[in-house]
């Protein structure tokens, strides 16, 4: 799945408007008016945004159109909210005004949603959804005075154009965290158009955006794609256990009502409802910061900022103080002479609550070990409930937790000693190498940033106390990005088997993949060992990206390969690169280099 690309990316995306409304008053925790209000004024960015994700090719001038007949729709609203068409949900108004533009269904291949109604058709145009945006154009760059002229002079095209571009590269991505990412680009353009050196302030205050951008991604994918593959059930232990964790006071009662909001807010933001994903998302911040002093005390300068900042603070914020007076165990899972009939009576509340009391006792464990361990006990259960003496079975719990634990620890800690072996850049070749093996029906620019990933993961991670949490969280998400969001979304059979049947076991699922036997690689393309004088030409971030690509097709081309003959063939490519660069004829040096490669590789 290629992200929102942002190196040149940062070069152009630095201009929010201020036309981005937002409230001129800190939102009053029960007041859903305010969140009304600021999606009115707020309903032409919300309008491009749900069309450049439900339909990632359609034309700036194509979504301006659209733009217009939603802001009309809104004032006829506002003037008489008695009209019939004022009692359709804002998502269904803009669907039909999409398959009522002539023509436009037709040209960008979604005729057969239009055919559906109501939420077959809302789903059709969410599975068209495209998270590899690899067939999208490059986006123009802007030398920074320009930029800053072009944002001075026409702000409110700036800001259109801004929000179409970054969310047709980010089909996935929340509404509220997009119009987020938005106001943080207004806050910056402000900032560096003043400053002398405008490029430089540009590059360093862009950075924090583009990571919360790319964590929030993956993230709110990762999330969806449970929802979308596993059902509410996986949605809802993950948001136990993150909850749980975060706000480790809060009482299991406040925690099930908090729940209701959270489970129903990914319904429409998974869908790509961006009106009931504002008002969701609003809702659920309303619940949490009405009940601060039983959820959590890290929290009130989030709950004093405006909408939709207010949201991300509260996600962002750090976890609360463990209760002073909890207990390092919960004893009524593992030594109550009653968990079967306790268990018997109903299950889901019952493992909900043995995995509220584990996460929130156990803030140093990732959200998928958690989940893991709760499938352990449900397991542990349904084999001692059904023996002579159930309470003499289950009293061994915690060892089989900690067993469950040591094996997920000994994965992180050989992943970070390859990370303290090979370094960055032998670590991603052994990655790309790895994932283009297992699962090499994906597209080379997907399984690039797959590798590159999973070397920031551990490079964030491998030096910190959390090490094992911060691995385990973030190499997960990697996985998420590789299974997809879409349940029909199809790679081999060991790679959907992985990702398909257990969401808490797919990291271990995954470690023991091999070479996909299945796949038949094509035939080797006389362009793979051509190389050309453009090799010379590109800078040094550019020219690693191609030697990346050139490994990853080489691994498609030649699977049977080993490691060590595969990273032998990229040392020659490299080596090749060197000496024709230096070299007076460098074009004809590559004619003279490359069938050497090529020669290399057939012996190989």
């Amino acid at each position: 799945m290629k992200q929102l690309k942002l190196t040149g990316f940062v070069i152009f995306l630095f201009f929010v408007p201020e036309s981005l409304t937002l409230p001129t008053q800190p939102q009053d925790v029960d007041d859903v008016s305010i969140t009304q209000k600021f999606i009115e004024e707020n309903v032409g960015y919300i309008t491009i945004i749900a069309l450049a994700q439900y339909i990632q090719e359609i034309s700036f001038e194509e979504v301006e159109v659209l733009v217009k007949a939603m802001t009309e729709y809104r004032d006829k609203c506002l003037g008489d909210v008695t009209l019939p068409m004022c009692y359709k949900l804002a998502s269904d108004v803009l669907l039909e005004n999409i398959c009522a533009l002539e023509g436009l269904p037709q040209k960008h291949n979604f005729s057969h949603c239009c055919s559906k109604v109501d939420l077959e058709r809302k789903l059709c145009f969410f599975h068209n959804k495209k998270a590899d945006v690899g067939f999208l154009p490059p986006l123009p760059t802007l030398d920074p005075e320009e930029k800053c002229q072009t944002y001075k002079n026409n702000r409110e095209s700036f800001l259109n154009n801004y929000i179409y571009e970054v969310s047709r590269r980010n089909p996935f991505v929340f509404a509220p965290t997009l119009l987020t990412v938005a106001a943080r680009f207004e806050e910056m353009t402000k900032t560096c158009c003043e400053e002398q050196d405008k490029a430089n302030c540009f590059r360093t205050k862009a950075e924090p955006v583009i990571q919360y951008l790319k964590a929030s991604s993956s993230f709110q994918k990762n999330v969806c794609g449970a929802l979308m593959k596993f059902g509410l059930q996986v949605l809802e232990s993950i948001n136990v256990a993150i909850l749980s964790q975060k706000f480790p006071k809060i009482e299991f009662k406040e925690l099930t009502s908090l729940l209701k909001d959270v489970s129903s807010k990914y319904d429409g933001c998974c869908e790509g409802d961006a009106v009931q994903c504002i008002h969701e998302r609003s809702k659920v911040m309303s619940h949490i910061c009405s009940k601060q002093d039983s959820i959590s005390s890290k929290i009130k300068e989030c709950c004093e900022k405006k909408m939709p900042e207010r949201g991300e603070c509260i996600i962002s914020s750090n976890k609360d103080d463990r209760p002073k007076d909890l207990a390092l165990r919960e004893v009524k899972f593992t030594e109550s002479e009653n968990v079967c009939e306790e268990r018997d009576a109903n299950q889901t509340i019952f493992m909900a609550e043995f995995l509220y009391e584990h996460s929130r006792r156990h803030p140093e464990l990732s959200i998928p070990e958690l989940l893991r361990i709760a499938g352990v006990y449900e397991d542990l259960l349904k084999e001692c409930c059904h023996t002579e003496n159930p309470p003499d079975c289950y009293r061994h719990a915690e060892y089989k937790f900690n067993e469950t634990t040591e094996k997920s620890l000994k994965i992180v800690q050989r992943e970070c000693a390859h990370f303290q072996d090979l370094g960055k850049d032998d670590l991603k070749y052994y990655y790309l190498i790895k994932f283009t093996k297992i699962a090499p029906q994906v597209s080379t620019e997907e399984l690039t940033f797959l590798g590159k990933e999973m070397v920031t993961a551990l490079a964030t991670c491998c030096t910190l106390s959390e090490e094992f949490a911060c691995v385990d969280n973030l190499m997960d998400l990697v996985l998420g990005e590789l299974c997809g969001i879409n349940e029909n979304r199809n790679i081999n059979p060991d790679v959907d088997h992985c990702c398909k049947t257990n969401f808490a076991f797919r990291r271990p699922c995954f470690e023991g993949l091999e070479a996909d036997k299945t796949y038949v690689p094509p035939s080797t393309p006389q362009d793979l060992f051509t190389f050309h004088t453009d090799l010379c030409q590109a800078h040094n971030e550019e020219l690693q990206k191609k030697k990346d690509r050139f490994l990853v097709n080489l691994v498609k081309r030649r699977p049977e390969l080993t490691d060590e003959a595969l990273r032998s063939l990229l040392t020659a490519f490299t080596d090749v690169v060197v000496k024709c660069c230096k070299a007076e004829g460098p074009e004809a040096c590559f004619n003279e280099e490359g069938p050497k490669v090529t020669a290399k590789s057939q012996a190989a």
